[in-house]
């Protein structure tokens, strides 16, 4: 019952005028949330897993547009290979089971990064949801999958070098894997480490962070109110003054 309050109580400060409209997050803890338990690394990606589905339907209820999450990155490929291959078993079932209720629960998914790496089951899948999310409005949950922001600037630098002439901004930001989505005006980090991990270099030049030692599996809906109101409570300013 105490979580349950908390998790109202925090909510009830939550300014729903004044949302952000993309948030994004690194999902950081699983393997050390699983230690501490003394269950195998596997153990903590599953229970993230579930954790992600509940974060993206309460930002919907809340009535953001946008949630983008960092799944797997450039670098996990230099994990153990049974742990790579977990993270896949469980990208492959939530993915089966996303194109089952997507429509049902109006949650659209994109994928962001260099998905030709992955296995040709899963980007049948990838192509499902996306076809499936054509069909639905509103929320968003973006999935960056293989993705690295150094590599994601290169690949939208040698797009632009290609096709010549000045090169703006808006003609970069064409190339980079979340063209046509707003940057995140907040990126979210739970796990106790404050860096970016290469996530989101050019869409978070002006974002605003949040850190707190949660480990992601014990992440909710609580945890994600009190970044919020952190964010409300800051002050923009994008380099200019007020």
């Amino acid at each position: 019952m105490g979580l349950l309050k908390k998790k109202h109580d925090t909510a009830g400060q939550v300014d729903k005028s004044r949302l952000p409209r993309h948030v994004a997050i690194i999902m950081d803890g699983n393997g050390r949330w699983a230690k501490r338990r003394g269950l195998p690394r596997t153990a903590g990606h599953k229970a993230g897993a579930e954790v992600f589905r509940r974060i993206a339907t309460y930002c919907k209820d809340l009535g953001m547009e946008y949630l983008t999450v960092y799944a797997f990155s450039t670098e996990n490929w230099k994990r153990p290979a049974e742990e790579v291959s977990a993270i896949m078993g469980l990208l492959h079932q939530y993915m089966l089971e996303a194109i089952d209720s997507m429509e049902r629960d109006q949650i659209r998914l994109r994928f962001l990064g260099d998905l030709s790496a992955i296995s040709p089951e899963l980007q049948a899948l990838v192509e499902r949801t996306n076809a499936i999310s054509e069909r639905i409005q509103g929320f968003q949950a973006n999935i960056c999958l293989n993705y690295g922001g150094r590599d994601e600037i290169l690949r939208a630098a040698r797009a632009c070098a290609s096709e010549g002439g000045e090169i703006t901004e808006e003609q970069f930001a064409g190339h980079l894997y979340s063209a046509g989505i707003p940057d995140p005006e907040l990126i979210i980090r739970p796990g106790g480490e404050q860096r970016v991990s290469n996530f989101l270099l050019w869409q978070g030049a002006y974002s605003e962070f949040y850190f707190c030692d949660t480990l992601w599996p014990d992440f909710n809906e609580s945890t994600l109110d009190q970044a919020i109101i952190a964010y409300q409570q800051r002050e923009r300013r994008f380099g200019g003054v007020k």
